[in-house]
C-alpha cells in the first residue's frame, strides 16, 4: 500500500485487489460521493479531495456551462458518476464529465452503463498530487474522445488517438477553448470574484464563439 498525502487530495493506493473488494469498499460507501474510487486491473485508488481540488474541478464545470450557453450546444452534466465495465476490470469516478455529441442518449437515464451506453465525450481530472494513479490507460479502454487534466498550475487538453492520449492546444469537443485560455481562467478564479469572473469568462466567450 501506497499513501500520498498532500493539501490538495490524500490517496491511497492498494496493490493485488480484487474486484470483488473493489465492488466491495463502493458498496461499503454508500450514495456518498467521497472517497472516490479508481481500479485498474488489481490497482485500486482511493482519493479523498479537499478544498482547492474541489474549487478547481467547480470553475473548470462553470466554464463548460458558460460555454455551452454562449455556443448554444447542448450537452449533459454526468459529474462523478460511477463508471465500470468488469469485462475490463476497470472502473472511475471522475472529478468532471459531460457528455455532447451523445448527450441525448443519455439524458435523464438514473443509471449509465458502459456496456450498453456511450463514455461520455468530455472528462475532468484534477490530479495535483504525484504519483498517484495513472487513469489514462484506463479511459483509453473506455473510448473518452477528450480529457481536460488540471495539475493545480495548468490545465492540459488531451486527445484520444488510437488507444493513446496525445496533448492538443485546442479542444475538439468544445472549440474554440484552448489549454491557455483554460488554464488562465482557472488562475483567475483564485483572485477574482465570481462576477467580475464570470463576467470576463463571457467576455472572452463571446469574442472567439463564431456561429
Amino acid at each position: 500500500m501506497e499513501t500520498v498525502k498532500s493539501p490538495a487530495e490524500h490517496r491511497i493506493i492498494l496493490h493485488n485487489t480484487s474486484w470483488e473488494t473493489y465492488e466491495r469498499l463502493m458498496q461499503e460507501r454508500g450514495d456518498g460521493r467521497i472517497p472516490r474510487f479508481a481500479y485498474d486491473r488489481g490497482e485500486l485508488e482511493i482519493m479523498s479531495p479537499s478544498t482547492e481540488h474541489e474549487s478547481i474541478t467547480y470553475y473548470i464545470g462553470l466554464l463548460v456551462a458558460m460555454f455551452a450557453e454562449e455556443a448554444g450546444v447542448d450537452l449533459y452534466g454526468a459529474g462523478s458518476t460511477t463508471f465500470e465495465r468488469e469485462d475490463l476490470e476497470r472502473g472511475f469516478e471522475p472529478d468532471a464529465c459531460f457528455y455532447v455529441q451523445n448527450a441525448a442518449q443519455v439524458r435523464g437515464k438514473p443509471r449509465i452503463d458502459l456496456s450498453v451506453d456511450p463514455p461520455p465525450d468530455l472528462l475532468i481530472e484534477v490530479d495535483i498530487t504525484s504519483p498517484s494513479l495513472d487513469k489514462f490507460p484506463i479511459y483509453a479502454q473506455t473510448v473518452i474522445p477528450e480529457i481536460w487534466r488540471h495539475d493545480g498550475e495548468r490545465l492540459a487538453i488531451f486527445e484520444l488517438h488510437g488507444e493513446e492520449y496525445v496533448e492538443v492546444a485546442r479542444s475538439n469537443i468544445l472549440p474554440p477553448l484552448t489549454s491557455e485560455a483554460l488554464s488562465r481562467f482557472i488562475e483567475e478564479s483564485t483572485s477574482l470574484n465570481l462576477v467580475a469572473w464570470m463576467r470576463q469568462v463571457r467576455e472572452w466567450l463571446r469574442g472567439n464563439i463564431t456561429g
